[in-house]
């Protein structure tokens, strides 16, 4: 496994935890379409939550949110709807969270969330 694809996996378990810790409860990971790929699906309370996971060892090329503009955003809505199709579940309370994690491999994890970006 290339040393990014393991750098994202740490920054999906560490935003996981992190979720886990804020009391939602994660339904499922990593799930795919041929539309596009959701990180994690959650439940906060009665709200489903897709959230999008950026991970970088450091800030030198921007800032991990800077990465989810509209267009990505716009896609996570309509994954978000795909995900519900696929299970047959009406959550008529649905948002989009990023979370950002900056992890150099010295230091602690740095993690930031973002709930119901666009």
């Amino acid at each position: 496994m290339k040393a990014k694809d393991l750098l994202g996996r740490r920054g999906e378990e560490l935003a996981a935890e992190y979720l886990e810790s804020m009391g939602m409860l994660i339904v499922e990971r990593n799930w795919r379409c041929p539309d596009g790929e959701i990180d994690i699906v959650a439940l906060d309370g009665d709200v489903l939550v897709i959230a999008e996971v950026k991970t970088r060892r450091s800030l030198a090329y921007g800032h991990p949110f800077e990465a989810v503009g509209a267009e990505k955003l716009a896609r996570l809505h309509r994954l978000g709807s795909a995900w519900c199709r696929d299970r047959e579940l009406r959550m008529p309370l649905r948002r989009v969270d990023v979370i950002a994690v900056v992890d150099d491999g010295v230091c602690p994890p740095t993690l930031e969330h973002l709930k119901g970006v666009g």
